[in-house]
């Protein structure tokens, strides 16, 4: 079977910068696995590599769709499978790097997509639970008590979409799940960063600095003249700064929202991976030097057979 490798961790923890060096000293090329960095025009919100770094190296799934446009883990999948076997083709290890949890447990254990949503029934429903709490919840318990099961009575929004899969499809959601969800054929090597809380924090306050000096409150000017759906301007960064725009904080207010919204999202992450199995953590605490940890990352390959 053959291998992908996937280097995964929480937002600034450092991941660029290293997977740049370990894909030249692997000759290969890299597959982004952001949920942000898809979207053309948002550069410096997203971080992503700069001209410099995707010259030196090919990265793919970076720029693909306009800010207005809808794109799905689903997608996502689709468009990665055919990018991965050219590498391969080229006897090359694709190098997966990215933080969105939902992307990696997709191509490392599978994902259910479902049919498509129906805003109609969703309003439906939503109207059928705002007449009587509680009753959307007890409808599922009937209809697919496993899927209820998995489930807190108040997450409204994962109980309408188990009960539009049950409707839709005529069957229930646990049991499409254990019918499809499959991993993608490869063997996926998952090599994780992290750092002390403390540290990640101070350098993701300084990384929100220096894309105020950069200009993200033009970027986000310019995307907001695009009159994009909600989607891309939900980011963190994106968010705050079109509130500011819609002079609903100050500038100093959307900084500060930024700092500690990355800082939630980064501790989101860390829950989202511990669930994860498999993955060889590296703590790269007090490590600011790349070709260090690039090469702590190649002592846990040299231990794993490649192919």
């Amino acid at each position: 079977m053959n291998t992908v490798i996937v280097l995964l961790g929480p937002t600034g923890v450092g991941k660029t910068g290293v997977s740049i060096l370990l894909a030249k000293v692997l000759n290969t090329e890299i597959i982004s696995a952001d949920s942000m960095q898809i979207y053309r025009y948002m550069d410096i919100g997203t971080a992503k590599p700069t001209p410099g770094e995707r010259a030196e190296v090919t990265h793919h799934m970076i720029d693909i769709v306009e800010p207005y446009e809808a794109f799905s883990t689903g997608k996502y999948i689709e468009a990665i499978m055919p990018i991965i076997e050219s590498i391969h083709r080229k006897g090359k290890i694709p190098i997966v790097v990215g933080g969105t949890g939902l992307y990696i447990k997709a191509m490392t254990r599978g994902i259910f997509s479902g049919p498509s949503a129906d805003w109609t029934l969703r309003k439906e429903l939503s109207s059928m639970e705002e007449e009587e709490k509680g009753f959307l919840y007890n409808y599922l318990k009937v209809l697919d008590p496993a899927t209820a099961e998995k489930i807190t009575p108040n997450d409204t929004r994962r109980i309408i979409r188990a009960l539009e899969v049950c409707m839709k499809s005529n069957t229930c959601m646990s049991e499409m799940q254990n019918k499809f969800t499959k991993p993608l054929p490869y063997e996926f090597i998952k090599i994780g960063l992290q750092r002390e809380r403390k540290e990640l924090y101070r350098m993701i306050e300084t990384r929100v600095d220096e894309m105020i000096v950069r200009g993200i409150v033009q970027e986000v000017k310019n995307i907001l003249e695009m009159n994009p759906d909600r989607t891309p301007m939900q980011a963190i960064g994106y968010k705050e700064i079109a509130m500011y725009f819609n002079g609903e904080i100050t500038l100093d207010e959307a900084i500060r929202l930024i700092k500690r919204g990355t800082k939630r999202y980064a501790k989101r992450q860390f829950t989202w991976f511990n669930k994860e199995e498999s993955i060889h953590w590296i703590d790269s605490t007090g490590i600011h030097d790349n070709t260090v940890i690039l090469s702590l990352i190649l002592d846990v390959l040299s231990h794993i057979k490649l192919h």
